[in-house]
């Protein structure tokens, strides 16, 4: 996300979260989705807007529930993705307002909410899915709103591609709770948001 000088921007709370913790959130977000456990969800995405974005409680509550709606609003066959990318707007428009962003919230959505689009493609896909256009969707957001090249992006968003990876192959096996793969996909989400932390840092 953009600020207004590298050295303000080093030391802002979405710069300096702990890819251990944050993957294991995501992965925690991600299992709750899979399963439409909504208040599971819930509880994952208030950690996650918590630890990654450092928001005060009252906009870490809010931004969970603003997450936790665009999900709902995208999960089903006959979605709405344009009310997904309003909802999104809204929480980018709150990480603005908080931070003083110069990205527009509305193009920051519009991202978000395609790589959705394109995981989707890619679930349907079967078997070993060509994962670099997620990965170019990935990077496409993780440039825009952190403000550095995608070249320096690439790998978080290789790593996070590979997660979904893992992740769909859990939906296929069955979901099990206790599968191998969702230590997988946890991993893999660490090392992503490790990737993205050191990009940050060193643009």
């Amino acid at each position: 996300m953009r600020v207004t000088g590298r050295a303000a921007g080093a030391s802002l709370p979405y710069r300096s979260f702990d890819p251990r913790l944050v993957g294991r959130l995501e992965c925690a977000a991600w299992v709750a989705y899979y399963r439409r456990d909504w208040i599971g969800l819930l509880r994952a995405a208030v950690g996650l807007t918590r630890h990654t974005f450092g928001l005060p409680w009252r906009q870490t509550l809010y931004g969970a529930w603003l997450v936790l709606r665009a999900n709902q609003q995208w999960a089903p066959l006959e979605n709405d993705p344009a009310a997904a990318r309003r909802t999104m707007q809204r929480f980018y428009a709150l990480l603005k307002a908080r931070y003083r962003e110069a990205y527009d919230p509305s193009m920051a959505a519009h991202l978000e909410v395609e790589w959705w689009r394109v995981h989707r493609e890619h679930q349907r896909c079967g078997v070993d899915p060509d994962d670099g256009p997620l990965a170019d969707a990935l990077s496409a957001l993780y440039a825009y709103v952190y403000g550095v090249p995608e070249a320096h992006v690439r790998r978080a968003a290789e790593q996070r591609a590979l997660a979904m990876r893992h992740s769909d192959r859990w939906i296929a096996e069955g979901r099990d709770l206790d599968s191998p793969l969702l230590v997988q996909e946890r991993a893999a989400l660490v090392r992503s948001y490790a990737a993205l932390l050191s990009a940050v840092h060193t643009a």
